[in-house]
Formats: structure tokens, sequence, C-alpha cells
């Protein structure tokens, strides 16, 4: 497995927020927070490409919501946030050394961070971030490539993600209140803890489940279930709304 993950911005206390309030980022902690996840990925198995800080850009650490991997290609999005349109091209040229990459074209947006893969099948938040324009784009741009794309609903969280991941062994880890787990047919749902309504957003890398640090009941769940489970802390990345997936794309 490759990762492809960019270092933290000096900008980043600019960030776009939807959710949660504004408070100081720690510029300096969010950056060895980012190296100790860098670290972690490798220990596990991946080989980590570290794109350049991009200054002016406050939200780039978040690679995830800038490129779609699916098999032999990548699709490189339109993201939802008018500010991040300029994060794309370095992500998609480090992508094109693995993949060949498509790109959306039409004036649709999609957020990576709303597209939760599972076999082929992505489902795909309906949020501010991603438009039915976006998704309607993406699932012809999917559909040659065997995959479906089915629109899912989401209240409360700025991603699909940010409520739901897939965790392997037909498994998706999810907060109920945020994602409509019944649109999850065929799959086993491991909720996350009630006080940990955060705790779904998870990077899968090898046989191990990677968590935030933040939520140990929803990794005592895991554990319980036969899950191996690494912890990381992200506190930084969380003020920024960000999560464990958003910080890489996996190829």
């Amino acid at each position: 497995m490759i990762a492809i993950t960019r270092q933290v911005s000096a900008s980043i206390n600019d960030c776009e927020l939807s959710y949660i309030g504004r408070e100081p980022i720690d510029v300096e902690r969010a950056r060895e927070q980012h190296r100790a996840y860098v670290a972690c990925l490798e220990s596990l198995g991946a080989t980590v490409e570290v794109l350049p800080e991009a200054p002016d850009l406050p939200d780039a650490v978040f690679v995830e919501d800038t490129a779609i991997v699916l098999g032999t290609i990548a699709i490189a999005t339109n993201p939802g946030a008018a500010s991040r349109f300029h994060e794309v091209e370095a992500v998609a040229f480090a992508l094109a050394g693995h993949l060949r990459v498509v790109r959306m074209t039409g004036g649709g947006t999609v957020d990576g961070g709303d597209v939760m893969h599972v076999g082929k099948t992505l489902y795909v938040g309906r949020t501010p971030r991603s438009s039915d324009a976006g998704i309607l784009e993406l699932a012809t741009l999917a559909a040659p490539h065997g995959v479906e794309v089915r629109p899912v609903r989401v209240d409360g969280c700025l991603h699909y993600k940010s409520g739901a991941s897939f965790i392997g062994r037909d498994t998706v880890l999810a907060n109920p209140v945020w994602v409509d787990v019944a649109e999850l047919v065929g799959l086993r749902v491991i909720e996350v803890d009630p006080g940990e309504p955060w705790a779904a957003n998870t990077v899968v890398v090898g046989d191990a489940v990677v968590v935030s640090a933040a939520y140990p009941r929803t990794v005592a769940r895991l554990e319980a279930e036969g899950f191996t489970v690494a912890t990381l802390d992200i506190s930084e990345f969380q003020k920024a709304e960000g999560g464990l997936s958003c910080l890489s794309v996996l190829v």
C-alpha cells in the first residue's frame, strides 16, 4: 500500500469549519502529530509519500478530499469549498506516478471525505461539500470500472466518513445519529460509543484499524469484536474538523 500525505500548512488556523467552533491550533504540535501519523502507517506496512507544505492552503493536509482511488485509476475531485480547489493539482500529480488520473470537469462538487469505498460500491454522502451534480458525475466516471455509486444520508457532521468508516470484514464503524445505517445493506455495523460521536472516522492499513486515541470506549468495542487497533493523538487536526482518513489517500 502507498499512502499519499501532505505536510501541515502554516496557515492551518484559517481552515474551513462547519460544525465546530474555532480553537487555536498549535501548528508545531500538528506537525509532530502528522509525523507520528506517517510513522504509524509505515509501521503497519505502508509506503508513505509526503508532499511538501502548501503554506497558503490551510486545509491542504487533508488530502483525502482531493482524490478517490478506484483500482487502477484515481479520480481527481472538485472539492466542495472554493478555498480548496488549488489543493487538487499536487495530489493528482503524485497519484499520476502510480495510477491513471481522471478528472472531474463538470460544475458539481465531491469531497473524498464523503466517499466510503466498499468492494464495488461507493457510498457517497449528500452534504454541502458533495452536490447531486458532483455525485452524478462521479457515478458516470466510476461506472466503466464496474463501480456503483450509492448516494446516502448525512445529518449533523461535515462528511459521510465523519460518521461511517469501512473497517474490513464486511463491517462498518458508524455513528447512527449522523448516518442512516439502514442504508448499509449486507454490511455489519459496529456503533461508536454514544459519548464518542466523532470516533467513526478511521484509517485501515493492513490488518489494523487506526482510531483516534481520544475514543477509548469505541476502541474497546472494536477490540472486543476481534479487530486489531492502533491509536494516535490527532487532537490538533480534530480542531480543524479533520480525522484520520482525511490525512491520506491510499493506493
